[in-house]
């Protein structure tokens, strides 16, 4: 099969799972620890349930919406996902391209493998750039600074991350902590030529990092020891709000007081999310965490959500439940490792197929009908 082929996000990971050796394949789809927030994720979308209207004249709809007060051709963003140039030569630029062709924002990460300045110029459209606060801050203001000279529109502050997860998967293959590879992972790669032939020409490098270290600086010292400040708190998002003079989204919040606490600081937008999955084993999902957001911001603030997105309807459902849209990390990187840009839009354009149908199948003509009183009350 190949990514044209593919008639759900399960076949592009199929896809991408046979392409890929098995420590990138590990790296991009697993979790921390037991991974039970990883499948938590899944379920919680499917515990909630649909109560459709009928009759309904739905012979023509609209996907279209406003993220972040702005025009998107549909309710996704494509999300900041780190070493996507092991999925595929120049992964971050391909995400980027496939999410400007589709007319939806690109979430660029500080972990990325392409340039600041590159994505802007070779991806136009709506960018942001999800920064991560490093424990020398004067690296996280200058990647800032780049970003707003580049003209990005938006910036996402990752808040969940101030010590790394267990990824016990990545720490068997040997990426994790350090790039020291086991020998059977050494193997896998030779049985993955072509693999070889084309991405692993080119080493893993995180390029906006390594650009704003003094000369001589050794960026794999960096990332080993304390590269993300475990000390990033509520004084510190003040003065990024002063810094950053467009819309400021933080990421990672799973509380009404934490987001209310945001919203007050100044905050445009949050991000409901438990990192995929990849930090916190048993935290709550995105999906679950945002009726009480949703209750507590009071439309202050744009809500956005992530986590376990695979299917049109799951973007329904958030939607339903108070989210301005998703924001898609695993589904988009298969679609990568399936076919580059190509695969990307394909994995776009299967999810926005399945959220057209949703809308229809649900007695709804655009976004703005999603409303609360299509999702069941619990049982």
């Amino acid at each position: 099969m190949n990514y044209r082929q593919a008639i759900n996000i399960e076949d592009l990971r199929r896809i991408a799972r046979d392409r890929l050796p098995r420590f990138v394949f590990t790296y991009v789809d697993g979790g921390a620890e037991d991974e039970i927030t990883l499948n938590w994720n899944r379920e919680a979308f499917g515990r909630l349930h649909f109560r459709p209207r009928t009759l309904v004249d739905v012979s023509k709809r609209d996907l279209s919406t406003q993220l972040l007060g702005k025009p998107a051709a549909l309710p996704i963003v494509v999300g900041p996902t780190g070493l996507n140039g092991l999925s595929w030569r120049d992964g971050d630029m391909e995400l980027a391209r496939a999410a400007s062709a589709a007319r939806v924002p690109f979430a660029m990460s500080t972990v990325s493998m392409s340039f600041v300045e590159d994505i802007a110029r070779e991806a136009p459209g709506r960018l942001w750039l999800q920064a991560y606060v490093f424990s020398e801050r004067h690296i996280t203001d200058a990647l800032i600074r780049r970003a707003l000279d580049a003209e990005f529109e938006g910036l996402m502050l990752t808040s969940d991350f101030p010590v790394a997860g267990k990824r016990e998967g990545d720490w068997r293959t040997g990426l994790l902590p350090r790039q020291q590879f086991t020998l059977a992972t050494k193997l896998d790669m030779l049985m993955h030529p072509r693999w070889l032939a084309t991405v692993a020409t080119r080493r893993p490098r995180f390029v906006n990092v390594e650009r704003e270290l003094p000369p001589g600086g050794d960026v794999n010292n960096f990332v080993g020891h304390g590269m993300f400040d475990p000390s990033f708190r509520w004084d510190d998002l003040k003065r990024f709000r002063q810094l950053w003079p467009h819309k400021l989204v933080l990421k990672g919040v799973l509380r009404a007081d934490d987001a209310e606490r945001a919203v007050a600081m100044g905050v445009d937008g949050l991000v409901l999310s438990n990192h995929g999955g990849r930090q916190l084993d048993s935290a709550i999902s995105g999906i679950d965490a945002l009726p009480e957001v949703v209750r507590a911001v009071g439309g202050r603030a744009s809500i956005l959500i992530d986590g376990g997105v695979r299917r049109g309807s799951d973007i329904a459902k958030a939607i339903a439940r108070g989210a301005e849209g998703v924001l898609l990390g695993r589904a988009p990187v298969y679609g990568l490792a399936a076919g580059g840009a190509a695969g990307v839009t394909r994995a776009i354009e299967i999810l926005a197929d399945e959220f057209d149908r949703t809308l229809a199948l649900t007695g709804c003509r655009n976004v703005g009908e999603l409303t609360a009183d299509l999702i069941a009350a619990p049982a």
